[in-house]
């Protein structure tokens, strides 16, 4: 293991990284469900807009946080005496369940058929307890609880199968690739961006490469200079360019954090990274416009921007001036995110069942947005208390 790669592997856990992913988490459930007559510069824009709502912050700030961690997660895997096939197999594992989820809400998220016997909510609740009893951070177990654990394994993925075998959408639809939804398209990022890592490791030189072949790759996508090439990989490179940015950003980081001519200068170099991507994102706008749905190079560098930006100030927050305690209440998204995510789709499935609904005035703006931060604070304090009894999904 070379020098730099090792001092990947002895690094404690990032505050700013932690706390940069609980505070995505946290909006990625708040925005979810917004009150009626919100402003429209809180939404995601409408498909052919050329605008940036903050809900289209989100996402792009998840998958570069998810790449700052790539580095940190494999290094750390061969600090353990894992070899490269083995993580090999790991990420393919991470990410095939990823778009396993992904697939599964993507599917229920057409409607169910009304000829079925389970109702909606029932199917999205048996779908996730399956999530849990297949990929739960089960303890290290022998005799007969090493057998269980096992068991609820195989069951799970029994009743999975099963579900997908019998969904039917409102049309009579089979269970299908309609798109590969939210943690389908994190496990396509995840999985690229971390198969590229395994084999250039923390080589700045080849990262870069890396990543401007991958933005290469969204600009000609938005060109439509890509003909038969063109949605091999979903948003031709547009999210993978978001995760590769983080990787890059977090080696430049760590590798720089112990040299004594910019290790003080971390923070105002990860701000400008991310004011040159911005006005790259500007300077763009001329060629595309900025769009989430339309997965534009423009929308890829204004949020790429945005997020260094952002890092840069959480690094100097929580690991400069080590106030991380501030953001205690919402750690467990930050360190149980997986688990977090699938939080809300458990609690609208009750909603549902138990017919609850919020009174009318907490669905209006502005008094609306109370009622996103508590289903937010709800889903984070679910996750907590899961975590102490040992339900903690790790893929």
């Amino acid at each position: 293991m070379s020098t730099s790669a090792a001092t990947f592997a002895r690094q404690p856990r990032i505050a700013s990284i932690d706390v940069f992913r609980a505070l995505t988490m946290f909006f990625m459930v708040f925005v979810n469900d917004f009150p009626s007559h919100f402003p429209h510069w809180l939404g995601h824009a409408v498909k052919g807009e050329d605008f940036l709502g903050f809900s289209d912050i989100i996402f792009p700030a998840f998958l570069f946080v998810m790449g700052m961690s790539i580095p940190f997660a494999i290094e750390n895997r061969f600090a353990k005496g894992d070899n490269e096939t083995s993580i090999f197999g790991h990420i393919l594992m991470r990410a095939t369940a990823l778009l396993v989820m992904g697939l599964f809400s993507v599917n229920l998220g057409a409607g169910l058929s009304r000829e079925l016997w389970i109702s909606r909510p029932v199917f999205s609740l048996t779908a996730i307890a399956c999530y849990f009893m297949i990929w739960n951070a089960y303890p290290k177990a022998t005799s007969y609880k090493k057998w269980l654990f096992t068991a609820l394994q195989v069951i799970g993925i029994i009743i999975l199968i099963y579900l997908a075998f019998l969904f039917r959408d409102r049309s009579g639809g089979v269970f299908q690739i309609r798109w590969w939804g939210i943690l389908g398209l994190i496990g396509w990022s995840y999985a690229i961006c971390a198969f590229i890592y395994l084999f250039i490791r923390n080589n700045l030189k080849y990262q870069s490469i890396a990543w401007i072949v991958i933005v290469a790759y969204s600009m000609l996508g938005a060109s439509k200079c890509l003909g038969t090439l063109h949605g091999i990989i979903p948003g031709n490179g547009t999210f993978h360019a978001f995760t590769m940015t983080g990787i890059l950003l977090s080696t430049l980081f760590y590798k720089l954090s112990t040299s004594e001519k910019w290790s003080g200068k971390l923070i105002p170099l990860a701000a400008g990274i991310g004011a040159a991507l911005m006005l790259t994102g500007f300077f763009t706008r001329q060629f595309w416009i900025i769009s989430k749905l339309g997965d534009t190079p423009t929308w890829m560098f204004i949020c790429s921007g945005i997020s260094s930006c952002l890092y840069a100030f959480l690094y100097w927050l929580t690991d400069v001036k080590g106030k991380a305690h501030w953001f205690k209440v919402i750690k467990p998204a930050g360190t149980a995110t997986l688990t977090c995510f699938l939080i809300p789709s458990v609690v609208y499935a009750i909603f549902t069942l138990t017919k609850f609904s919020f009174p009318a005035y907490m669905t209006a703006y502005p008094q609306g947005l109370l009622k996103c931060a508590a289903i937010s604070f709800l889903c984070i304090g679910i996750t907590a208390l899961l975590g102490k009894i040992g339900i903690k999904m790790k893929i």
